[in-house]
């Protein structure tokens, strides 16, 4: 193999190298802030679990059709739990691993654009919990014949509200993909606002997809993902008018 080529492999190799150690570290930051959480994982469970617990009637409560449920499914609740805790830092990590190639205007906006990210996926999650969660087991469980006593199988409900807490984080992510589409200049606000129709009939079939298939929890997501498009074309329309502005200065 000539020179040439040795050089040229050499910085793929290397991007490699720190690229598993970036993951390494993250995996490393979950597997500790898990080692610290394990000894309150039926309190962290719990503490998922309030939104439906506190609506069950009488003496229903959750049950396990498993033998290992009441043992796993807490550890997995709180794995899952310190991988959320560990988003900034995984974040991070991300940044740190692709900045070097960044130009300096977009580590400008770079910086701004995670930050916001880590407060929108909360932000979901936040949402999810104490709104979305409130009226959806209100229905369901107020749904339920009289005859009919409700007693959910708790790894069941784990799966639905993580699905439920990624789908409400990611979604709340929507304002950053339209301001860096536009920033990009991949499309133009105008553009976008004019495939406000799409949007909308998008936004609820993917609510549609992610949520339980009932018209509450599918408008609960699809509505506010439609407002947060909004959101993001409004400060694609600032971004573009400033970057304009600056170039005309410099001109």
């Amino acid at each position: 193999m000539s020179d040439q080529s040795q050089d040229s492999h050499q910085p793929f190799i290397d991007h490699l190298i720190e690229l598993r150690d970036r993951l390494l570290r993250t995996l490393l930051v979950v597997v500790v802030l898990f080692a610290c959480l394990v000894p309150f994982a039926s309190d962290i469970y719990n503490f998922i679990a309030n939104p439906l617990q506190e609506r069950l009637v009488g003496d229903a409560g959750m049950i396990a059709t498993e033998v290992t449920s009441t043992f796993l499914t807490p550890f997995k609740t709180t794995f899952i739990v310190s991988f959320f805790i560990a988003i900034p830092f995984v974040l991070y990590q991300a940044w740190a691993f692709i900045a070097p190639g960044l130009y300096k205007n977009e580590k400008r906006i770079a910086i701004p654009i995670l930050v916001t990210s880590v407060f929108l996926f909360y932000a979901g999650v936040a949402f999810a919990y104490f709104v979305v969660f409130p009226i959806l087991f209100d229905f369901f469980v107020g749904s339920a014949h009289a005859d009919i006593k409700v007693m959910p199988d708790m790894r069941s409900y784990l799966d639905l509200v993580l699905k439920l807490f990624f789908a409400f984080g990611f979604a709340f992510e929507i304002p950053i993909a339209t301001v860096l589409l536009i920033w990009s200049g991949a499309v133009d606000a105008k553009t976008l606002g004019s495939k406000r129709p799409y949007v909308i009939v998008g936004c609820f079939l993917i609510g549609m997809l992610l949520t339980p298939p009932d018209v509450i929890s599918q408008s609960l997501l699809a509505v506010p993902m439609w407002l947060l498009f909004e959101v993001g074309i409004l400060f694609g329309r600032w971004i573009t008018s400033r970057r304009s502005k600056e170039q005309a200065e410099q001109s």
